[in-house]
């Protein structure tokens, strides 16, 4: 089994990298204060964490609580206590894991997948307002960027 070798820092990364930052920093930034979501489609506030719980959760049912909190950068006592807030909200079934009784295995409800398909809905369409302001090349390259951002989060998210 071969492990990859991290790229060195060179030059042409480090100037790269000054370019990307403020960009990806400014629009993180907008994205959190534009895209809210829960009350502008008449749902009960869902603040970030419990979004990025919920996200998880039904990106993969079934997640346990630590593999959870590893895989989102939270401490698993502060993502119990998100899981216990949405699952008293009806959000999320906790249910004993089977090969270790102690653990629980996370499930989304029904409502959960309804609630976020809205929310994201909201947001797509948000977006796609913005993205009409844009050129045809804008949105295009904004397009053919998306694997090439998904791996850079991925690479930030393994460190």
């Amino acid at each position: 089994m071969s492990t990859q070798e991290p790229h060195p820092t060179t030059g042409d990364h480090l100037d790269q990298a000054r370019e990307l930052t403020p960009a990806l920093h400014a629009l993180s930034r907008v994205l959190r204060l534009r895209m809210r979501g829960s009350e502008e489609v008449g749902l009960q506030p869902l603040p970030p964490a419990e979004y990025e719980v919920l996200r998880a959760v039904l990106d993969e049912p079934g997640i346990g609580v630590g593999v959870l909190a590893r895989r989102i950068g939270l401490h698993a006592s502060n993502v119990s206590a998100t899981v216990r807030g949405l699952a008293g909200r009806g959000l999320v079934l906790r249910e004993p894991d089977p090969a270790d009784r102690r653990a629980v295995q996370l499930h989304p409800t029904a409502q959960a997948t309804a609630d976020l398909r809205r929310i994201e809905q909201h947001w797509a369409q948000t977006l796609a307002t913005h993205l009409a302001r844009l050129t045809g090349d804008q949105r295009a390259a904004l397009h053919a960027a998306i694997p090439a951002l998904q791996a850079l989060s991925d690479a930030l998210k393994d460190t």
